[in-house]
């Protein structure tokens, strides 16, 4: 299950006060907050944020899942990892040891549309910071002995998420939902693709890749422009600019019902199916997304709630250049629980949804957003997204109107629209498994 936090910052508390109370007002005050600049092709979005001195700069490497193939799958996370091993500037000690003094936190986070790097720091050792994590893009020292050392901690970390149902159930449910697409691949690697990516290789997609044209750069902190500017100039505004333009990955393909079986020894069963949602440039995704809000609360409420089915279970909506919706459940009666989905599908699919409901859920959906996008981090990650996907941060401040403006008979349509044909990938005992169940769906 996606990890859910507990309360809100204060930021953040005001900025959702702000969004909700007078929505035609966000974008002015946003704004004056907000700057976009470029420096040698690379894309830099500041948000000043003085509500404290925690400052999280993320940089996001545009293309994910685009940028391989079934034998360098993870090359860009591995290579990513190994800058940690030193650098020109900072040798592997020094990385270490000034990262943990300065109490920074430098994370990298491949997934599918692109990789995120980047750290979390305070206002004081923003700088100090920056030039380690700059420097880690910029001229990472690739040693043939670190690279390894690096690759078998990689492979270990695989192996152990293969042995954790959840991560291996949806690495699974990608392949089985998307094959021949690049959502197939498994942006931070394989065992095998792990082992066959060579030291060349990666050095030549340092040499290659590392452009400014392929990056975003979002700030969010009491940071001023000038100062950050500055910065960029120094450090990666003097990577090559390159030529790379991102666009979406091609449209899901259309595949009819599938389902992927594996037997495994597990106190419950494991259970999730995707199907084929539109692009994030659809009008239709921010109503599948409350459709997929809806489904989930009906989900918890009868299989949960009044069944005692399951603990876990929802409607996970996956926020990518190309939506997927489905239907995930940890369960050990499996053929009760899918009963039960269809009918909540079917009733969503044919009943129109009260509009005062409508609009308690929307409003709930809203706090429930933010409450997963309450740090500095996931802020900037935030407008990322609204920059990559609709071409202009600001259409981040629309977030909450576009929710608005779903009435129930957009929620209606895109369940008969889009909530069919799934993909099903099923851990557990095979026995306990209707496949003509699987077929209804």
């Amino acid at each position: 299950m996606i990890p859910r936090r507990a309360r809100l910052a204060p930021s953040v508390v005001l900025l959702i006060t702000a969004i909700l109370a007078a929505p035609a007002q966000v974008a002015a005050q946003v704004d004056t907050a907000t700057s976009r600049l470029d420096v040698n092709g690379l894309q830099v979005i500041l948000r000043r944020n003085t509500a404290n001195d925690v400052v999280a700069a993320n940089v996001y490497l545009l293309g994910g899942t685009q940028q391989l193939t079934p034998a360098t799958q993870g090359i860009e996370a591995f290579l990513l990892q190994a800058s940690e091993q030193g650098t020109k500037r900072f040798p592997r000690e020094t990385v270490r040891q000034l990262t943990a003094g300065l109490g920074s936190t430098i994370i990298v986070d491949p997934s599918d549309d692109w990789t995120r790097f980047g750290f979390t720091t305070v206002r004081d050792n923003f700088d100090s910071t920056w030039a380690i994590f700059a420097d880690r893009l910029m001229a990472p020292t690739l040693d043939s002995s670190e690279v390894e050392l690096v690759r078998e901690r990689m492979i270990a970390a695989f192996r152990e998420a293969e042995n954790n149902p959840d991560p291996m159930l949806m690495r699974l449910a990608d392949s089985v939902a998307h094959p021949g697409h690049p959502y197939s691949f498994a942006p931070g690697g394989t065992e095998s693709s792990l082992r066959s990516i060579s030291l060349d290789a990666l050095r030549n997609y340092e040499e290659t890749q590392m452009v400014t044209s392929r990056m975003l750069l979002v700030v969010v902190g009491n940071i001023d422009r000038p100062h950050l500017e500055s910065l960029v100039q120094r450090t990666l505004g003097q990577l090559p600019r390159g030529s790379y333009k991102w666009s979406p990955p091609r449209p899901l393909p259309k595949l009819g019902h599938a389902l992927l079986v594996r037997d495994v020894q597990l106190p419950t069963n494991y259970l999730l199916g995707y199907y084929a949602g539109p692009s994030a440039r659809d009008p239709d995704y921010p109503a599948l997304r409350v459709a997929s809000a809806v489904l989930s609360g009906r989900f918890f409420t009868e299989i949960r709630s009044r069944r005692n089915l399951t603990y876990e279970v929802e409607a996970p909506f996956l926020e990518r250049a190309i939506g997927d919706g489905g239907v995930y459940v940890t369960t050990t009666d499996p053929n009760a629980t899918l009963q039960v989905m269809r009918t909540e599908i079917d009733r969503l699919q044919r009943e129109l949804i009260d509009v005062e409901g409508l609009e308690r859920l929307t409003q709930q959906f809203i706090t429930d957003y933010f409450l997963k996008n309450e740090t500095n981090a996931d802020q900037a990650s935030f407008l990322a997204r609204a920059q990559i996907y609709q071409g202009d941060y600001r259409a981040a401040d629309q977030f909450v109107d576009d929710l608005r403006r779903v009435r129930p008979e957009d929620v209606r349509r895109v369940a008969r629209q889009y909530m069919h044909d799934f993909r099903f990938v099923y851990l557990g005992k095979p026995s306990a498994l209707s496949r003509a169940l699987i077929d209804r769906f």
